[in-house]
């Protein structure tokens, strides 16, 4: 049977669905950005960035960017009605501190019993950009990664074993991808759910190792 898989924006909107209300959030450099765009306007969250903001908003519309707001990865954001900026060493301690209940990462592999690796991937000519992901990965009190379940070249981004440096050991709670989501969990991987006309075992097939249904 025929699949579509989840385009950026319906991804982002999946993992916005799973944030409650109340949460203090990070979402991290790259895919996880769009989450914000997706969050209800009725549903009160906390987005945090490492450079120091707690509360931004959605992207700001075409033509009202403000270069002096911006977010970890240098792209413009809104604060809503009562977010704040401060230094950088004091959203680290409120990273490290425990305080943030999700964070949202992008990864280059994370195995089935939730290692994240992240930040380099260990080729010759690649630029390690480690960041504040390791603090991240280990002070939040949730874990989540958003990608792409295939590298360009087919190859599972959900491994039995990561082959590129760790960025955190069993961090990582829910693996967001285009083809399904899933749980790591000491047992390995468990199925939450899949897009529709995926077979489960098509599913195991592209990652190679067991999902429990």
């Amino acid at each position: 049977m025929a699949f579509q898989k989840l385009s950026k924006d319906q991804l982002a909107a999946r993992v916005a669905r799973d944030i409650f209300e109340g949460a203090v959030v990070n979402l991290g450099i790259g895919m996880p950005t769009a989450v914000a765009n997706h969050i209800p306007r009725s549903r009160e969250v906390l987005l945090q960035s490492e450079n120091g903001i707690l509360g931004m908003g959605p992207a700001p519309a075409a033509g009202l960017e403000d270069y002096d707001l911006i977010n970890a990865g240098k792209q413009p954001v809104t604060l809503l009605p009562g977010g704040s900026f401060f230094h950088h060493a004091d959203s680290f301690a409120l990273m490290r501190g425990g305080h943030l209940d999700i964070c949202v990462l992008g990864a280059f592999q994370v195995s089935a019993s939730g290692d994240l690796a992240n930040w380099h991937t260990g080729e010759p000519d690649a630029i390690p950009a480690v960041g504040g992901a390791m603090d991240l990965a280990v002070g939040a009190k949730q874990t989540w990664v958003m990608m792409d379940l295939l590298t360009k070249q087919g190859q599972s981004k959900v491994v039995a074993a990561c082959s590129y440096p760790l960025t955190g050991i069993a961090c990582v709670k829910r693996i967001y991808t285009d083809h399904a989501t899933l749980a790591c969990t000491p047992d390995g991987l468990q199925l939450i759910d899949k897009v529709d006309g995926l077979d489960h075992a098509a599913l195991e097939a592209l990652i190679g190792l067991p999902v429990r249904a």
